[in-house]
């Protein structure tokens, strides 16, 4: 069990643990609301991106981010997954979100924070660069207008699209298998070799992890407690329809999601699902501001237990009719004979399957374009070698003098 909101902060408005220097600032300035920019594509957004803009809200007081139009990202990357309609939708829904701007500019300048009134711009570990090379953060480094967090370990759109092509039922936890490696390859390595900054790694749960995406609060009196439950795997827009849809069903919604382990959801669905195992699925819909807690390998059957244990007042779920296999009998049973079950039709019918033929009906467009991300960072990584190298060179020439 889970309880989700939003991460605290101590009283220098930092998360705890974050670097000094990231957000350390004199008495007189925290007297004034710290606005922190953050931009990018958001295409297929998992947990890595909510968790840099979890640390990125936690460097100040409000969060404004910017999303590319999906001609900024065909022109730069290549086309994305979703559109810039599901992208802004999707960005919204995370709870560390205060602001978004849509069809923010692929290059980020002074003339951008200051128009939004931005004091600096938050961005991970890696690079971005444009259609040319050039670091789209280039300006707002070179005035002292950048942070970096730190890059989630474990994810990436690279990693997802390589699970999704690999019809296996351990891919999530079987990062050595041959044919998880290349796959991943195909989607991850330019014809030079691996860049640092895109690739895949094995995902590692901690409770810290946890914590840090919820840290939320106990149902007030007059909450109306609502349960759901799924696999909710590849976080989506359907998703965040649906969970939205939930939250207006009462003035004041308690939101619990049940989230199947990956035997069950496996059972159920079939194939190479789910695509992200429970835990990374737990951060997923953790992140999501309509959610209020989690419950991590919840029964499939919504019981007596259950339902007494949460206080749960109504159970939804989506308008496609459950269809218990020959060895279970109804999961919802229990609520209907309370009179608290009904389905919920959200107005979008997308599933994760949908998302699963996206990927495999393009293949070789995003398996083009992944390559084509990694030679240009494989470059630049090179040329900073080399800079780097001469710059010693050149202390040691003159440590000799």
């Amino acid at each position: 069990m889970i309880k989700n909101g939003h991460h605290a902060t101590n009283k220098s408005g930092r998360e705890s643990g974050a670097k000094l220097g990231d957000a350390a600032c004199s008495p007189e300035k925290r007297k004034r609301m710290i606005r922190v920019w953050c931009d990018g594509c958001y295409d297929m957004v998992h947990y890595g991106h909510s968790n840099q803009l979890r640390q990125a809200k936690a460097m100040g007081d409000y969060l404004v981010v910017g999303v590319h139009t999906d001609g900024e990202i065909s022109k730069h990357k290549g086309p994305p997954v979703f559109t810039q309609a599901e992208r802004y939708k999707m960005v919204r829904a995370i709870k560390w979100v205060d602001e978004i701007v849509e069809g923010a500019p692929y290059v980020t300048t002074l003339d951008t924070l200051d128009k939004h009134s931005c004091d600096f711009c938050v961005h991970g570990d890696d690079i971005t660069l444009t259609v040319d090379g050039k670091d789209t953060y280039a300006e707002v480094k070179r005035e002292g207008r950048y942070r970096e967090c730190r890059r989630t370990q474990g994810v990436s759109t690279t990693d997802l699209v390589g699970r999704m092509l690999l019809m296996t039922k351990a891919h999530h936890s079987n990062i050595d298998n041959s044919d998880y490696q290349r796959h991943t390859d195909n989607f991850g390595k330019g014809p030079k070799g691996h860049s640092p900054w895109t690739g895949v790694s094995q995902f590692l749960q901690t409770s810290q992890k946890i914590i840090q995406f919820a840290s939320g609060k106990e149902p007030q009196p007059g909450d109306t407690i609502i349960y759901v439950a799924g696999a909710f795997d590849l976080f989506h827009i359907g998703h965040v329809d649906f969970l939205e849809a939930v939250y207006k069903q009462a003035e004041n919604p308690y939101v619990i999601v049940g989230l199947h382990f990956d035997q069950e959801v496996n059972r159920y669905k079939g194939k190479n699902y789910p695509i992200m195992n429970v835990h990374e699925r737990t951060l997923s819909v953790l992140a999501c501001r309509y959610v209020s807690e989690v419950v991590i390998g919840a029964p499939y059957a919504v019981g007596k237990d259950l339902l007494d244990h949460f206080k749960v007042d109504l159970v939804l779920h989506g308008k496609t009719e459950v269809f218990p296999d020959k060895d279970t009998s109804d999961p919802y049973a229990e609520p209907k004979k309370r009179g608290i079950f009904r389905t919920l039709d959200s107005g979008n019918s997308l599933t994760t399957d949908d998302i699963v033929q996206r990927i495999i009906e393009n293949r070789l467009q995003f398996e083009a374009r992944n390559q084509k991300k990694e030679a240009k960072e494989l470059a630049v990584f090179e040329a900073m070698k080399r800079q780097a190298e001469e710059e010693k060179s050149g202390d040691m020439a003159q440590a000799a003098h």
